[in-house]
């Protein structure tokens, strides 16, 4: 059953904060994934382990993940541009140490450094989203605002494949510009969205946190999320690049992206190496390229439709792409194209559209509350995903069945598909709020 919503005439337009942040958000994510992404690659170049990877992946996304949930009541009582400008003065200096950390705790530590400054921003933005919608443009905003997320993702990844052949440094300084011109634009151009800054002492504010989560169907929805969809969902970042550039000819899929494409298009995003091109990892191991070319066009379509029922079309989506990836290790490489993009369209349904339906489920002046408490879910998940599929990966791929990680994680989503659809069916589903 479709839901009823405003024709395009009658949207509210949006304000200059909303650009201003999305901005922000190209910068931040540029930083962050720039980092993230091809991190498992840059881990076993210097000899660790998938155990010793899994480790920093756990412990970095559970700290990026658990600060949200506090920061998010700071921003409800200080204002989001005074935490903003916090966040960068914790990013900078975090994302410089990485270039004299060399030994395996230098860099769990650093990467703990980075995944603080990271989680004392992750509410901001989508809180500032979430301010400067309403019922008549939110499920575009919210749209435009995971595009803008997917924008600097993808650039982040394609600056350090171009830079990491030189010296992996560069790639550092790269992500620490982005810091520095995060800061630069919230202090000019940043104004605070107009809403009720509560006046209350953070005593009570903590409180709240425990009040949102006292509700305990919204506390189970949660954990569900975080176990069956964020856990297999951080899974794929987690791996994807380090399994394309390991398990994958990436010779094979040079020439096929060569034919189909020009020279010099294939050329910039691969690497010689011996006297072969091949295809980077990193460069191919995410969605963020193909959410900035459909997001639009899928938030256009799902907005017409009813939050779970789409978000949970999204998992199956996400589920066959998982599946064809695996199977890209046994026949044609060349399969992990489709796969990746399966996956990505199964994002795009899925993933903002989660986020705004638990946004939407609090009111204005309660945006960055609960949109902490939404990271609890994503903590979860992101928590137990190295700990869980990246040790898997490595020892599948000691025994030659790295493919076995893909199907296990797309089972995976598919059990959490039907979990959480008799969640939804015992009568446990929440409502949105009007305004």
């Amino acid at each position: 059953m479709e839901e009823t919503i405003s024709s395009p005439k009658e949207r509210t337009p949006f304000p200059n904060v909303f650009w201003v942040a999305n901005i922000i958000e190209v910068l931040e994510r540029f930083a962050y994934y720039g980092i993230y992404i091809p991190f498992g690659i840059y881990m076993t170049s210097l000899g660790f382990s998938e155990l010793q990877l899994g480790i920093v992946q756990s412990l970095f996304l559970f700290v990026s993940y658990f600060i949200p949930i506090f920061s998010g009541t700071f921003a409800d009582r200080f204002g989001f541009k005074k935490v903003l400008i916090i966040s960068y003065l914790a990013y900078l200096p975090s994302i410089l140490l990485l270039i004299v950390a060399k030994t395996y705790s230098e860099i769990l530590l650093t990467m703990l450094c980075v995944g603080l400054a990271a989680g004392i921003f992750k509410p901001l933005i989508a809180g500032t989203v979430r301010v400067v919608t309403d019922k008549t443009n939110k499920t575009l905003g919210f749209g435009i605002f995971y595009q803008m997320v997917n924008v600097g993702a993808s650039l982040g990844p394609i600056v350090v494949g171009l830079l990491r052949d030189k010296n992996w440094n560069y790639a550092f300084y790269a992500a620490a510009i982005g810091a520095a011109l995060m800061l630069l634009i919230t202090i000019f151009f940043y104004k605070e969205p107009k809403r009720e800054i509560e006046r209350i002492t953070l005593r009570k504010k903590f409180a709240d946190i425990l009040t949102a989560l006292s509700d305990l169907k919204f506390l189970a929805f949660l954990v569900i999320l975080g176990v069956f969809f964020w856990l297999p969902f951080w899974a794929f970042f987690n791996l994807i690049a380090l399994y394309v550039d390991r398990n994958l000819d990436t010779s094979r899929l040079y020439l096929s992206l060569k034919s189909v494409t020009w020279t010099g298009f294939a050329n910039f995003f691969s690497t010689y190496d011996d006297g072969v091109w091949k295809l980077k990892g990193e460069m191919l191991g995410h969605t963020g390229y193909m959410i900035m070319i459909f997001q639009f066009m899928v938030s256009r379509v799902s907005e017409k439709l009813k939050a779970i029922p789409t978000f949970l079309s999204g998992l199956l989506i996400a589920a066959v792409g998982l599946v064809i990836i695996g199977l890209a290790n046994i026949s044609a490489p060349t399969l992990v194209f489709l796969g990746i993009f399966l996956f990505a369209i199964g994002e795009m349904v899925s993933s903002p559209r989660i986020q705004e339906y638990i946004t939407w489920l609090a009111p204005k002046e309660k945006a960055g509350l609960y949109m902490g408490s939404n990271f609890l879910a994503i903590m979860i998940g992101a928590f137990l995903s190295g700990f869980t599929y990246t040790f898997l990966y490595g020892f599948l791929q000691k025994i030659g069945w790295a493919q076995f990680t893909w199907y296990l994680i797309a089972v995976h989503l598919i059990a959490g598909t039907i979990i959480i659809y008799f969640f939804m069916r015992t009568g446990r589903e929440l409502k949105e709020r009007e305004e």
